[in-house]
C-alpha cells in the first residue's frame, strides 16, 4: 500500500521521473501550453506552479533554485523575463488544465496544460 506517498510515479524511475518532469516544464516555458496524458500533466503542474511561486521574485537564490530544476540556463532566462510581470499580482492558480478527450492512437486521455 502506498500509504501517505506523496506524488505519482508514472511507472518511471526516480531518475526518467525527473527528467521527465524537467521536460515538460521547458516545454510549457517555452510554449505557454502542452499538449500531454493527463497523468502526466496533473503530475507536473503542482512542480510548475511552485517553480512559478520561486521564480516570482528575482533574487540570486531564486534563480539558483530555478536553475537546479529546470537545468537549463536558456529556460531559466527565459523564466525569469517573463514569469515576474505576468504574476506579480496574482496569488497562485498559474496554470490551466483542460481535458481533451482521449488520444487517436491508444485512447490514452489527453489534456492541454497552459500558463494563464
Amino acid at each position: 500500500m502506498r500509504h501517505r506517498h506523496a506524488g505519482k510515479l508514472l511507472g518511471r524511475s526516480y531518475e526518467h521521473r525527473k527528467a521527465l518532469y524537467r521536460n515538460l516544464m521547458i516545454a510549457l516555458l517555452q510554449h505557454r501550453k502542452i499538449t500531454t496524458t493527463i497523468a502526466k500533466a496533473k503530475a507536473v503542474q503542482p512542480e510548475m506552479e511552485k517553480l512559478i511561486s520561486i521564480a516570482r521574485e528575482d533574487t540570486p537564490h531564486a534563480r539558483r533554485m530555478v536553475l537546479s530544476k529546470l537545468a537549463s540556463k536558456e529556460a531559466m532566462r527565459l523564466a525569469f523575463t517573463f514569469l515576474p510581470q505576468d504574476y506579480a499580482g496574482r496569488n497562485g492558480g498559474y496554470t490551466r488544465l483542460t481535458k481533451l478527450g482521449p488520444r487517436q492512437g491508444d485512447g490514452a486521455e489527453m489534456a492541454l496544460l497552459e500558463l494563464v
